[in-house]
This record gives C-alpha cells, structure tokens and sequence, in this order.
C-alpha cells in the first residue's frame, strides 16, 4: 500500500475517470506490471430488431423501435406483390433473394407509397411506377438483412443502383444463407465486417470449411459468426479455437458455449483467451469450471473486459493475486457489469466525502465483493439523511466499512448517532471568540459566530499559525476582528499566502497588520496585480510605493482604468501577464476549505 503514497486525490480521481470508467466506453490497451491486458474498441452492438408486425382486422402496423407506421394491411399486400414482381421478373434477382427484400423493407415500402398517386389500386400504380422509375435496390436489401435506414443509408454504393453490379457482395450474401445464417441477421455481419462480403468467388467457402475441418458444427459456426463475423477475416483465428480448446479441457462442451453467447453482442477472442490466461495465473485453474459455470458473464459479458478492469484497479491499489483470486471465486450472483457499475460508484463516493488515497486504497483491497454488490445512495443525499459531515463520515466508514450495505437505494437511512464532536467544537469556538474579546457584546458574539468558519480547535490552529511568524498576539488579535474572514482558510494556505507576501514579493510581515485582508485573496490576483504594477513603475506610469491594500483591494475595473490604461502597451502586458499566471481552476482547488 505504500506506493498509493504517490497519489494525491486528484491525480488518482483523473486516473480512475480516464482509466476505469471511460474505458467502460473506450476501451484501450493498459499495462499492469509485467500483465498485459488488451482492450479492444467496444464493438457497437447492434440490436437487428425486426420490424414488429401486428395484423388487425383492417391495418398492419409495424416498428422499428422508434416509429410506429400503421399501413392498411390490403394496401401493404399490394405493394409487397408489385416489389416482388419488379425485383425478380424485370431486375432478374433470385425469387427467394426477392420475396425477401418485399416482405422485410417496411420503411422503403412506406417511402414508394408516398410517391404512388392512386389510393385505390395500389398494386397496378406501384408497377406503373416502378417501371419507370427504376429504385435504388441496396435501400430494400439492407433494410431486409435487420439493418435500420439510419444505418444501412452511409453504406449505400455511390455509383450503383443494381444489386447485379455487385456480384461478389450477392454471392458471399447467399453463401452465408446456404450456410444456415438468418438472412435478418446478415446484417449485423455486414456492419461489423463488410470485408466478408468483398471476398473473390470460392474464397468465403473455403474460410467456411476450414472451421468445420477442425471439428467445429455447421450450426455452431452459423451462430458464432454472428456474435464474431471477424472470424471470416484473414485466416483461421487461432486464438478463437485456443478458447475452444481450454473450454473443452475444463469440462465445457460446444453446446454450453454456443448457449452463452449473444447473438446482439459481438467478442473479441483474444481477450477471453487473456482472461483464461489470467486465471491460470491466478492459480484458478482447478476450480475454472466451477466458476465459469456460474458466472459465464465473467468471460462473456463485454469479453472479459470488465472483469480485466476491475482486476487492473485491484493491483493499481496492491491487491495480491491470491487476494484477487479469492474474491472471485466468491463472486455473488450479479452481472458483471453491474458489479463493476456499482465498484465505481462506491469509490467516487469515497472520495467524495474527501478520504485519504491510502485509505480508499485498504477498504478497496479489503472489501472489493462489498463495494461490488451494495448499489449506494448518492453522497449529498447521504450526508443529509446521515445528518453527518465529510470529516466524521470517513472515520466512521474507517471503522466500520459493513455499513455501506445500509446505505443503499431502497433502503431507509437511519441518522448516525451524535459523537459529541459538534458540541465540543461548539464549545471550542466559544472560548476563542471570548479569548478575542468577543463576549464583550451579545450582537457581535453572533455576528462572529457566523462569520467565522471552521471547529473550535481549527480556527486556534490557524490563529496560532499566523503568531507563529513573528507577529505579536495583540496585531493578531486584531486583525481577526478587522477581517474574520482571514481564518476561514485551512492553516498551510494561510501558511503560504504569508511565505509568498514576504520571501517572493519582498514585504515585510508588518504589512499584514495594516492589510489583514490580503490572505483573503488568491495569490494569483496579488502576484498579477504586483507585476502589473512593477512593469508600470519601471515604464513611469505609476506612483512608487504605493501601499498593497491600494493595488490588490480595488476592483478589477477600477485597476484597468486608474493603472493598467494610463499605458498605450498596458493591455497587451497585462493580457501576457494574465497568460503566465497559473491557471485559475488550480488556485481554486489549492485554496479549498473544509467546511466546518
């Protein structure tokens, strides 16, 4: 765990968010020690919905998901005929190839009857039409192979209308239908990997055989091409039949794969043959059928990739492989996805509530099966019902990490009981507004309290600090009264504003007894505005010695117009100075309080 120590909370939050949750999109190629996890580009999946008909008495209605078309069901039986007429007796396309496309192209069908004038003999004046009218024959064949007009539409040939001018896209088209492959489902092959359908004569039949000669189905094959058409590519996939093969070692018949895979998915083989690896490794080989038996999903869902994720945020964090082992032979019964869905969830809400990296780093290695399987509420809801702040939330889940399964959606959050820790800094805050003199008058003790931020014990911390520098307690005391607003900041900022006033810009520590404000501003505005202000000194167009309250109080306007202005090249020096100064985002975050 001591490497986590490297770690400040935003690099590890920009590292989980690019790493651990976008790739959940993207996924690319990580290293973690000497494992090498391959990520390959998340494959759209395409969802080949047939277009859903349902027949009533006099109309047929039919939808792509997103559109419901209500056709009469005599008129959309005239129109399927004089396509099917056209198709096959004046274009010459196979009566099957033909019948097909009329019947699966709903949404081109819809597209000629809004061009067809006559209403009542729909059939004769769609064949009068489409003789002279000749259509674009990619349009109803893409669109009878399941694919959408939204997605066939950027596939269309540019320069041709006619299925025939493209022999060799037909003949790996009817290659695959002879083969067993749902003509619906051809679709999705063609979009994942339209090389198949650019393959020479013999080329797509032989690839075809090559399975089948090393013991592979028919039928088995026709659903795996589906879920990975890239198999046609290239030659056999020895990393595909590598997969197979240790399947079939632990116990897994083809039947039991073929049931298991998706025909909406698309995988990647080299993965699942990295995640097979992986368990090897992880010294899980014996007890791999009982695992993969229960939990398919681990291997299957999103090939693996998920389950490579969470297993690369373990060892990110020092989780032993005997560890990472242990926790997936313990895996409960829930999607993988959701189990990683829910990780990421409880470690943004970790560090949300502001948990030190070292700490997420311990809870993460020692109860990654519960931060998988609990759903949390969100944090701002939590620390409502919880009634509880950041600072005492994070010990408590420290002492207590069981209790994040009682924070869950569904479930009725009961309040933490009272520490006492309130009503001691209370009481802390008390003593230290009295020690400043504030008991003097009941109006201002309250006006103090709420101007004041920070527990009791914090704001004696941050007062004590600026004694510290050589200030007298009396000077001290006083500038506090003057500007409260100076101690609601954390002790190294105050620290650090005094380090830079004196050390960097050269003014001596009494300055801040006449302008206690200044550790009120970020040191961006003070350093931009003193620069500022040294280059017109240097030029003569500013007064020497000018007091800090004079140049960093004023408003910005207000120091354009009496300063920055009264040079012709005043803007653009004071648009470069702006430009070196550090970026404003990062001042913000430095200069963070922890709210009381």
């Amino acid at each position: 765990m001591t490497h986590l120590r490297k770690f400040k909370k935003p690099s590890i939050l920009k590292w989980v968010s690019s790493y651990f949750i976008e790739n959940q999109l993207k996924p690319q190629f990580c290293q973690t020690g000497s494992f090498h996890i391959a990520q390959r580009q998340n494959p759209r999946l395409y969802r080949t919905k047939r277009s859903v008909v349902t027949e009533n008495s006099d109309k047929t209605m039919f939808s792509d998901g997103e559109n419901v078309v209500r056709i009469p069901r005599a008129t959309l039986k005239e129109a399927q005929a004089a396509l099917l007429e056209y198709l096959h007796s004046t274009r010459s396309i196979h009566f099957t190839d033909a019948e097909n496309m009329s019947k699966n192209s709903p949404h081109f069908l819809q597209k000629l009857l809004k061009k067809v004038e006559s209403e009542k003999d729909v059939g004769s004046s769609m064949t009068r039409f489409l003789r002279y009218h000749p259509i674009n024959e990619f349009e109803p064949f893409f669109e009878s192979l399941g694919l959408k007009p939204c997605e066939y539409t950027p596939l269309l040939p540019r320069d041709l209308m006619f299925l025939s001018d493209d022999c060799l896209l037909l003949e790996n088209y009817r290659v695959l239908c002879n083969y067993g492959i749902d003509r619906n489902k051809i679709g999705k092959i063609y979009m994942e990997a339209i090389q198949v359908f650019q393959h020479e004569f013999e080329i797509l039949p032989l690839k075809l055989q090559a399975y089948q000669e090393l013991g592979l189905s028919q039928s088995f094959m026709a659903k795996v091409i589906v879920c990975s058409p890239h198999l046609l590519i290239g030659d056999v996939d020895m990393k595909f039949i590598k997969v197979l093969e240790i399947l079939r070692s632990v116990g897994f018949d083809y039947a039991w794969i073929e049931e298991h895979l998706s025909e909406h998915d698309s995988y990647n083989w080299s993965m699942i043959l990295r995640v097979l690896n992986f368990f090897s490794e992880m010294g899980c080989r014996s007890e791999l059928h009982g695992l993969i038996s229960q939990h398919p999903g681990l291997l299957f869902e999103g090939s693996g990739y998920r389950m490579l994720s969470l297993i690369a945020f373990l060892l990110k964090f020092g989780s032993p492989l005997d560890q990472i082992s242990s926790t997936f032979l313990q895996f409960p019964e829930i999607q993988v996805g959701q189990f990683v869905s829910n990780f990421i969830k409880c470690f943004l809400f970790l560090h949300e509530i502001e948990m030190e990296v070292n700490e997420i780093g311990k809870i993460v290695c020692s109860y990654p099966l519960l931060l998988g399987s609990i759903m949390l509420k969100k944090t701002n809801s939590l620390l409502g019902n919880l009634n509880v702040g950041k600072r005492r939330l994070c010990k408590y889940i420290q002492e207590n990490p069981q209790e994040l399964s009682k924070w869950v959606m569904g479930k009725r959050v009961v309040r933490l009981p009272d520490s006492g820790e309130d009503l001691k800094s209370q009481r802390l805050r008390m003593k230290f507004l009295l020690d400043l003199g504030y008991g003097e008058n009941p109006n201002m003790m309250k006006k103090a309290l709420k101007a004041f931020r920070g527990r009791g014990g914090e704001l004696q911390e941050r007062f004590d600090s600026i004694v510290n520098t050589g200030l007298d307690k009396k000077d001290v005391s006083e500038m506090v009264r003057v500007s409260p607003q100076i101690l609601n900041q954390s002790k190294d900022i105050i620290q650090k504003k005094i380090d830079i006033l004196v050390n960097e810009l050269g003014y001596p520590l009494s300055s801040l007894v006449v302008f206690p404000s200044y550790l009120s501003y970020t040191t961006q505005r003070v350093r931009l505005r003193l620069a500022m202000y040294s280059w017109l000194r240097d030029q003569g167009k500013a007064e020497p010695d000018l007091a800090l309250s004079t140049l960093v109080a004023c408003s910005d306007k207000l120091f354009l117009r009496q300063y920055v202005n009264h040079h012709p090249s005043g803007p653009q020096v004071w648009q470069d100075l702006k430009a070196r100064q550090p970026c404003a985002v990062f001042i913000t975050i430095d200069f963070k309080v922890r709210p009381s």
